[in-house]
């Protein structure tokens, strides 16, 4: 996937420096995200999502189509694609055991930055099929409603997609999210108002659902980086073996769209309709732009901006820098780009060196340190790397120690060699968690008759709920019975 010049453009304008960032108040692609990925929207929520989509397809429907222009050609080309990919992969391979660096991450703070930028469409994965599960019983439906459902895991919390990846996103204190460009939540709001408005727009699902599924390159070169720089790949590596071509996801949503199309019309507008879906998987920035956005000095700009709105006023008058207080520095977020420059220069900051050697990095890590549990382990791994510098391409965690430049670094086991010694703890199924929702799901589903049962399935499945506790078991409950 390549970024193209107005992908740039709208990155350059969502990536600010600190000096300028905006109210934690959602933007328009952020706040319909959040009515329609919060609970189950009311029907003027759903219209306005409908609008929304007829806007955005408005933008693609003139742009080319990755799609055949006859779907008799369908297979052929889902084929060629993942040939394509495979061996982009085998050469990317080649250049890293030739001594090529990592193609993607540059620094562990970067490989976070970008798990943390696509956490808004992540946080929705299949969500544009969710609309297709209450008609389970349309045998034309059966292999994408099967797909959302194996994108929930079948209910099993260690499978579920987004249940796996806000497990990620805690692990390394990724969140929250709400200062992220609003731009990043063009994706998962196209994903969900898909979801919401299925009947509506059923070409453009089965043709959504065409696009997304197919194996991107990128996908497997983040499973590699991330491994290599111990950070859990399992939600990647999950998706290159249930999106294959062979009897995954990417096959059977070749297989939905033939199975679709029109038969006593013909399926000319359909099949031009299902082309615009497929665009729509490509709309906003995706995972290769955000690995181009991450400028790690930008970056502690706006961890230090965010910080400041909270640490105003926290601090005495004792300590000063360039001949102000630090309250005084932290009045104003726009005030941080100085506020690092006078730090560097009066000796608090050492670029380039390890990050004890740095009076700052000790008042926030080792013995007495006075801001000891400020930052989060993610904000300490981006101020560790940009003190860092240069050194950082070895990919070392904040808390492992060492650094100094004079001894060669050890040998960075990877995420699966570390996890073969200490496997972290699975994720719980949620079945003796206290959970109000479990509680009401099971009162509702003990006093109902078949049709009522179901529907209270097939809303517990919503993008909403599904990975929660409640949304488990009704996955677990709906699929035992269809």
């Amino acid at each position: 996937m390549h970024i193209g010049p107005q992908e740039w453009k709208q990155l350059q304008g969502a990536h600010r420096p600190a000096a300028q960032l905006p109210t934690t108040a959602p933007g328009p692609f952020a706040s319909l995200y959040q009515r329609l990925g919060s609970t189950i929207p009311d029907e003027g929520v759903r219209q306005q999502a409908a609008q929304f989509l007829r806007e955005q397809i408005g933008h693609v429907e003139h742009q080319p189509s990755e799609l055949p222009e006859h779907p008799a050609d369908l297979l052929g080309w889902m084929e060629a694609n993942t040939a394509d990919v495979h061996a982009r992969y085998a050469d990317y391979l080649a250049e890293r055991k030739a001594g090529a660096p990592r193609r993607y991450f540059g620094t562990r703070a970067h490989a976070l930055f970008v798990l943390r930028g696509i956490a808004p469409t992540k946080l929705v994965d299949g969500a544009w099929l969710y609309g297709l599960v209450a008609h389970w019983r349309n045998p034309r439906l059966a292999d994408l409603v099967r797909t959302y459902v194996e994108e929930l895991g079948e209910g099993q919390p260690d499978k579920n997609h987004v249940l796996l990846y806000r497990t990620l996103l805690a692990r390394h204190a990724l969140d929250p999210l709400d200062d992220l460009p609003d731009e990043l939540w063009l994706q998962g709001a196209i994903q969900l108002s898909l979801g919401w408005n299925a009947e509506q727009f059923l070409p453009e699902v089965i043709g959504f659902n065409l696009g997304y599924e197919q194996l991107p390159l990128h996908l497997l070169i983040t499973a590699y980086e991330l491994n290599e720089l111990g950070l859990d790949p399992y939600y990647f590596t999950l998706h290159v073996t249930v999106d294959n071509a062979g009897t995954g996801h990417a096959r059977r949503a070749c297989q939905a769209a033939l199975d679709l199309l029109p038969r006593i019309d013909g399926a000319g507008e359909f099949w031009r309709r299902m082309r615009n879906g497929c665009k729509l998987a490509c709309t906003g920035p995706g995972t290769t732009a955000v690995i181009g956005a991450f400028d790690v000095e930008q970056e502690v700009l706006r961890i230090l901006a965010r910080k400041s709105v909270a640490g105003n006023g926290a601090h005495s008058d004792y300590c000063r820098v360039a001949g102000r207080s630090v309250n005084d520095w932290l009045s104003d977020p726009g005030q941080m780009p100085g506020f690092l420059q006078a730090l560097e220069a009066a000796g608090w900051i050492m670029r380039g060196q390890p990050p004890a050697q740095s009076r700052f990095w000790r008042l926030l890590q080792g013995d007495r340190a006075e801001m000891f549990g400020v930052f989060s382990s993610y904000e300490l791994q981006v101020i560790h790397d940009w003190i860092r510098g240069d050194a950082a391409v070895d990919g070392r965690a904040w808390d492992e120690g060492g650094g100094d430049p004079a001894t060669p670094p050890r040998r960075r086991p990877t995420f699966r060699a570390m996890a073969r010694h200490s496997p972290h703890p699975p994720v719980d199924s949620g079945a003796d968690l206290l959970d109000p929702d479990l509680a009401v799901l099971r009162e509702r589903l003990a006093r109902s008759d078949s049709a009522e049962r179901t529907r209270l399935l097939v809303d517990a499945m919503s993008p909403a709920t599904h990975w929660s506790p409640a949304g488990l078991e009704a996955t677990r409950q709906f699929w035992a019975t269809v």
